[in-house]
Protein backbone atom coordinates (compact mmCIF):
# COMPACT_ATOMS: atom_id res chain seq x y z
CA UNK A 1 0.00 0.00 0.00
CA UNK A 2 1.35 3.43 -0.98
CA UNK A 3 2.04 5.95 1.78
CA UNK A 4 -0.39 8.87 2.00
CA UNK A 5 0.61 11.80 -0.17
CA UNK A 6 1.41 15.13 1.48
CA UNK A 7 0.69 18.35 -0.43
CA UNK A 8 1.36 21.97 0.49
CA UNK A 9 0.05 25.17 -1.10
CA UNK A 10 1.29 28.62 -0.11
CA UNK A 11 -0.88 31.71 -0.44
CA UNK A 12 -3.94 29.48 -0.20
CA UNK A 13 -6.54 31.56 1.65
CA UNK A 14 -8.22 32.86 -1.49
CA UNK A 15 -8.10 33.10 -5.26
CA UNK A 16 -6.00 30.62 -7.20
CA UNK A 17 -4.32 29.22 -4.09
CA UNK A 18 -7.67 28.37 -2.52
CA UNK A 19 -8.84 26.81 -5.80
CA UNK A 20 -5.69 24.68 -5.96
CA UNK A 21 -6.34 23.40 -2.43
CA UNK A 22 -9.95 22.62 -3.28
CA UNK A 23 -8.89 20.78 -6.44
CA UNK A 24 -6.23 18.75 -4.66
CA UNK A 25 -8.65 17.89 -1.85
CA UNK A 26 -11.18 16.66 -4.41
CA UNK A 27 -8.74 14.63 -6.51
CA UNK A 28 -6.40 13.11 -3.94
CA UNK A 29 -7.29 10.07 -1.80
CA UNK A 30 -8.96 10.13 1.64
CA UNK A 31 -5.70 9.21 3.38
CA UNK A 32 -3.79 12.06 1.70
CA UNK A 33 -3.17 15.40 3.42
CA UNK A 34 -3.39 18.89 1.89
CA UNK A 35 -1.77 21.71 3.88
CA UNK A 36 -3.49 25.04 3.27
CA UNK A 37 -1.07 27.77 4.35
CA UNK A 38 -1.21 31.51 4.91
CA UNK A 39 -0.05 34.17 7.37
CA UNK A 40 -3.25 34.76 9.34
CA UNK A 41 -4.19 31.92 11.69
CA UNK A 42 -7.92 32.68 11.73
CA UNK A 43 -8.20 32.96 7.96
CA UNK A 44 -6.16 29.80 7.45
CA UNK A 45 -8.27 27.83 9.94
CA UNK A 46 -11.55 29.10 8.49
CA UNK A 47 -10.47 28.36 4.92
CA UNK A 48 -9.38 24.82 5.79
CA UNK A 49 -12.69 24.18 7.56
CA UNK A 50 -14.64 25.49 4.59
CA UNK A 51 -12.76 23.27 2.11
CA UNK A 52 -13.22 20.26 4.39
CA UNK A 53 -17.00 20.79 4.30
CA UNK A 54 -17.23 21.05 0.51
CA UNK A 55 -19.25 18.15 -1.00
CA UNK A 56 -16.45 17.01 -3.32
CA UNK A 57 -13.64 16.97 -0.76
CA UNK A 58 -11.97 13.57 -0.31
CA UNK A 59 -8.51 14.23 1.16
CA UNK A 60 -7.78 15.63 4.59
CA UNK A 61 -7.25 19.41 4.69
CA UNK A 62 -5.25 21.08 7.43
CA UNK A 63 -4.67 24.79 7.95
CA UNK A 64 -1.05 25.63 8.68
CA UNK A 65 0.29 29.10 9.46
CA UNK A 66 3.23 30.00 7.24
CA UNK A 67 4.55 33.48 6.57
CA UNK A 68 6.62 32.98 3.43
CA UNK A 69 8.68 36.07 4.20
CA UNK A 70 10.00 34.21 7.26
CA UNK A 71 12.72 32.06 5.73
CA UNK A 72 13.36 30.29 9.05
CA UNK A 73 9.69 29.30 9.22
CA UNK A 74 9.91 27.74 5.75
CA UNK A 75 12.98 25.78 6.82
CA UNK A 76 11.27 24.58 10.02
CA UNK A 77 8.18 23.41 8.15
CA UNK A 78 10.25 21.50 5.58
CA UNK A 79 12.18 19.78 8.35
CA UNK A 80 8.99 19.02 10.28
CA UNK A 81 7.44 17.35 7.23
CA UNK A 82 10.62 15.36 6.62
CA UNK A 83 10.68 14.16 10.24
CA UNK A 84 6.96 13.43 10.48
CA UNK A 85 6.18 12.09 7.01
CA UNK A 86 9.54 11.31 5.46
CA UNK A 87 9.18 14.21 3.04
CA UNK A 88 6.51 15.79 0.87
CA UNK A 89 4.94 14.89 -2.47
CA UNK A 90 3.45 18.12 -3.82
CA UNK A 91 4.65 21.68 -3.22
CA UNK A 92 2.89 24.62 -4.88
CA UNK A 93 4.60 27.96 -4.26
CA UNK A 94 1.80 30.40 -4.98
CA UNK A 95 2.10 33.36 -2.58
CA UNK A 96 2.08 36.86 -4.07
CA UNK A 97 1.83 40.36 -2.61
CA UNK A 98 -1.08 42.38 -3.96
CA UNK A 99 0.03 45.55 -5.76
CA UNK A 100 -2.19 48.28 -7.24
CA UNK A 101 -1.28 50.51 -10.21
CA UNK A 102 -1.65 53.70 -8.18
CA UNK A 103 0.79 52.49 -5.51
CA UNK A 104 4.47 53.42 -5.53
CA UNK A 105 6.47 50.58 -7.04
CA UNK A 106 9.60 51.49 -5.08
CA UNK A 107 7.71 51.80 -1.79
CA UNK A 108 6.26 48.31 -2.21
CA UNK A 109 9.39 46.72 -3.67
CA UNK A 110 10.69 45.05 -0.51
CA UNK A 111 7.41 43.37 0.39
CA UNK A 112 6.76 42.33 -3.20
CA UNK A 113 10.24 40.89 -3.72
CA UNK A 114 10.29 39.17 -0.32
CA UNK A 115 6.99 37.39 -1.01
CA UNK A 116 7.50 36.56 -4.67
CA UNK A 117 11.24 35.99 -4.92
CA UNK A 118 13.04 35.52 -1.62
CA UNK A 119 10.30 33.10 -0.56
CA UNK A 120 10.55 31.24 -3.86
CA UNK A 121 14.31 30.84 -3.45
CA UNK A 122 13.85 29.52 0.08
CA UNK A 123 11.08 27.10 -0.87
CA UNK A 124 13.22 25.71 -3.68
CA UNK A 125 16.21 25.34 -1.36
CA UNK A 126 14.32 23.83 1.59
CA UNK A 127 11.61 21.73 -0.02
CA UNK A 128 13.65 20.46 -2.95
CA UNK A 129 15.74 18.15 -0.70
CA UNK A 130 12.65 16.74 1.06
CA UNK A 131 10.62 16.18 -2.10
CA UNK A 132 9.91 12.47 -2.31
CA UNK A 133 10.66 10.52 -5.52
CA UNK A 134 7.87 11.07 -8.01
CA UNK A 135 6.94 14.36 -6.35
CA UNK A 136 5.97 17.72 -7.81
CA UNK A 137 7.57 21.06 -6.96
CA UNK A 138 5.92 23.89 -8.90
CA UNK A 139 6.23 27.66 -8.65
CA UNK A 140 3.21 29.60 -9.87
CA UNK A 141 4.50 32.36 -12.17
CA UNK A 142 3.05 33.79 -15.39
CA UNK A 143 3.87 34.30 -19.06
CA UNK A 144 5.65 37.48 -17.92
CA UNK A 145 8.37 35.11 -16.68
CA UNK A 146 10.03 34.67 -20.07
CA UNK A 147 13.38 36.26 -20.80
CA UNK A 148 12.09 38.29 -23.74
CA UNK A 149 10.09 40.41 -21.30
CA UNK A 150 13.35 42.02 -20.15
CA UNK A 151 15.71 44.47 -21.77
CA UNK A 152 18.45 42.43 -23.52
CA UNK A 153 21.03 44.14 -21.29
CA UNK A 154 19.65 42.10 -18.38
CA UNK A 155 19.42 38.69 -20.01
CA UNK A 156 22.84 37.53 -18.87
CA UNK A 157 21.78 37.88 -15.24
CA UNK A 158 19.21 35.09 -15.56
CA UNK A 159 20.01 32.96 -18.60
CA UNK A 160 21.84 29.83 -17.43
CA UNK A 161 22.28 31.31 -13.96
CA UNK A 162 22.63 29.30 -10.76
CA UNK A 163 20.17 29.85 -7.91
CA UNK A 164 22.79 31.91 -6.06
CA UNK A 165 23.28 34.06 -9.15
CA UNK A 166 19.53 34.57 -9.57
CA UNK A 167 19.30 35.60 -5.94
CA UNK A 168 22.17 38.04 -6.40
CA UNK A 169 20.50 39.53 -9.49
CA UNK A 170 17.26 40.02 -7.58
CA UNK A 171 19.06 41.81 -4.77
CA UNK A 172 20.88 44.05 -7.29
CA UNK A 173 17.53 44.89 -8.86
CA UNK A 174 16.05 45.65 -5.43
CA UNK A 175 18.95 47.99 -4.63
CA UNK A 176 18.58 49.74 -7.99
CA UNK A 177 14.86 50.29 -7.38
CA UNK A 178 15.61 51.98 -4.06
CA UNK A 179 18.47 54.00 -5.53
CA UNK A 180 16.29 55.23 -8.38
CA UNK A 181 18.62 53.76 -11.03
CA UNK A 182 16.58 50.71 -12.07
CA UNK A 183 14.96 52.17 -15.21
CA UNK A 184 18.25 53.56 -16.49
CA UNK A 185 19.73 50.07 -16.17
CA UNK A 186 16.87 48.58 -18.19
CA UNK A 187 14.63 47.22 -15.44
CA UNK A 188 10.88 47.59 -16.12
CA UNK A 189 9.02 49.91 -13.78
CA UNK A 190 6.38 47.25 -13.13
CA UNK A 191 7.80 45.01 -10.40
CA UNK A 192 5.89 41.96 -11.59
CA UNK A 193 7.95 41.54 -14.77
CA UNK A 194 11.48 41.06 -13.35
CA UNK A 195 9.96 39.24 -10.38
CA UNK A 196 8.35 36.62 -12.63
CA UNK A 197 11.45 36.27 -14.81
CA UNK A 198 13.50 35.70 -11.66
CA UNK A 199 11.02 33.10 -10.38
CA UNK A 200 11.28 31.09 -13.58
CA UNK A 201 15.07 31.50 -13.68
CA UNK A 202 15.28 30.17 -10.11
CA UNK A 203 13.23 27.11 -11.06
CA UNK A 204 15.39 26.51 -14.11
CA UNK A 205 18.53 26.77 -11.97
CA UNK A 206 17.31 24.15 -9.49
CA UNK A 207 15.98 21.88 -12.22
CA UNK A 208 19.28 21.96 -14.11
CA UNK A 209 21.10 20.53 -11.06
CA UNK A 210 18.69 17.68 -10.39
CA UNK A 211 17.35 16.87 -13.86
CA UNK A 212 19.12 13.52 -14.34
CA UNK A 213 18.09 12.19 -10.93
CA UNK A 214 14.51 13.36 -11.26
CA UNK A 215 14.15 11.86 -14.71
CA UNK A 216 14.69 8.39 -13.26
CA UNK A 217 12.06 8.84 -10.54
CA UNK A 218 9.31 10.67 -12.44
CA UNK A 219 9.77 13.81 -10.33
CA UNK A 220 8.78 17.20 -11.73
CA UNK A 221 10.31 20.59 -10.90
CA UNK A 222 8.83 23.39 -12.97
CA UNK A 223 7.15 26.79 -13.08
CA UNK A 224 3.55 27.11 -14.15
CA UNK A 225 1.54 29.88 -15.81
CA UNK A 226 -2.17 29.49 -15.03
CA UNK A 227 -3.19 32.06 -17.67
CA UNK A 228 -5.30 35.14 -16.99
CA UNK A 229 -7.29 34.64 -13.81
CA UNK A 230 -10.00 36.96 -12.54
CA UNK A 231 -8.88 37.77 -9.01
CA UNK A 232 -8.70 40.87 -6.84
CA UNK A 233 -4.91 40.86 -7.29
CA UNK A 234 -4.89 40.84 -11.09
CA UNK A 235 -8.10 42.71 -12.03
CA UNK A 236 -6.72 46.28 -11.56
CA UNK A 237 -3.95 45.63 -14.10
CA UNK A 238 -5.99 44.66 -17.17
CA UNK A 239 -8.63 46.55 -19.15
CA UNK A 240 -10.12 43.49 -20.88
CA UNK A 241 -11.19 40.53 -18.77
CA UNK A 242 -13.41 38.86 -21.36
CA UNK A 243 -11.04 35.90 -21.64
CA UNK A 244 -10.21 35.60 -17.94
CA UNK A 245 -10.73 32.32 -16.13
CA UNK A 246 -12.22 31.75 -12.74
CA UNK A 247 -9.71 30.53 -10.14
CA UNK A 248 -11.26 27.04 -10.35
CA UNK A 249 -10.84 26.96 -14.13
CA UNK A 250 -7.22 28.09 -13.90
CA UNK A 251 -6.47 25.57 -11.15
CA UNK A 252 -7.78 22.69 -13.26
CA UNK A 253 -5.01 22.87 -15.87
CA UNK A 254 -2.34 23.21 -13.18
CA UNK A 255 -3.72 20.19 -11.33
CA UNK A 256 -3.72 18.14 -14.52
CA UNK A 257 0.05 18.66 -14.71
CA UNK A 258 0.57 17.92 -11.03
CA UNK A 259 -1.51 14.75 -10.94
CA UNK A 260 -0.48 13.27 -14.29
CA UNK A 261 0.78 9.74 -13.82
CA UNK A 262 3.66 10.29 -16.22
CA UNK A 263 5.88 13.37 -16.41
CA UNK A 264 6.29 14.75 -19.91
CA UNK A 265 10.09 15.23 -20.20
CA UNK A 266 9.60 18.39 -22.26
CA UNK A 267 7.99 20.08 -19.25
CA UNK A 268 10.81 19.52 -16.80
CA UNK A 269 12.38 22.78 -15.60
CA UNK A 270 10.19 24.86 -17.91
CA UNK A 271 7.42 27.43 -17.57
CA UNK A 272 4.25 25.46 -18.34
CA UNK A 273 1.02 26.97 -19.65
CA UNK A 274 -1.99 24.73 -20.29
CA UNK A 275 0.21 21.65 -20.39
CA UNK A 276 2.79 23.04 -22.85
CA UNK A 277 6.21 24.63 -22.22
CA UNK A 278 6.64 28.31 -23.05
CA UNK A 279 9.77 29.47 -24.85
CA UNK A 280 12.16 30.78 -22.17
CA UNK A 281 13.75 33.17 -24.66
CA UNK A 282 10.43 34.36 -26.07
CA UNK A 283 8.00 37.09 -25.15
CA UNK A 284 8.05 40.83 -25.64
CA UNK A 285 7.97 43.60 -23.02
CA UNK A 286 4.36 44.40 -22.04
CA UNK A 287 2.97 47.87 -22.71
CA UNK A 288 -0.39 47.87 -20.89
CA UNK A 289 1.28 48.00 -17.50
CA UNK A 290 3.59 50.81 -18.63
CA UNK A 291 0.50 52.81 -19.55
CA UNK A 292 -1.05 52.22 -16.14
CA UNK A 293 2.11 53.37 -14.39
CA UNK A 294 2.52 56.55 -16.45
CA UNK A 295 1.83 59.61 -14.27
Amino acid sequence: MNAPRIALVTGANQGLGRALVEGLAARLDPADLVLLTGRDRRRVTDAADEVTRLPGTRARVQGTVLDVTDTDAIARLAEELRARHGGIDIVLSNAVARLLPEESQSARADEFIDVSNTATHTILRRFGPVLRPGGRLLVVASSLGTLGRLDPRLHHLFDGASLDQVESAVESWRAAVHAGTAEAAGWPRWLNVPSKVAQVAAVRAVAARRRDRDRTTGTLVAAVCPGMVDTATSRPWFSDYSQAQTPAEAASAVLDVILAERVDPSLYGELIRFGKPLDWHGGVPPIEQDRLLTP
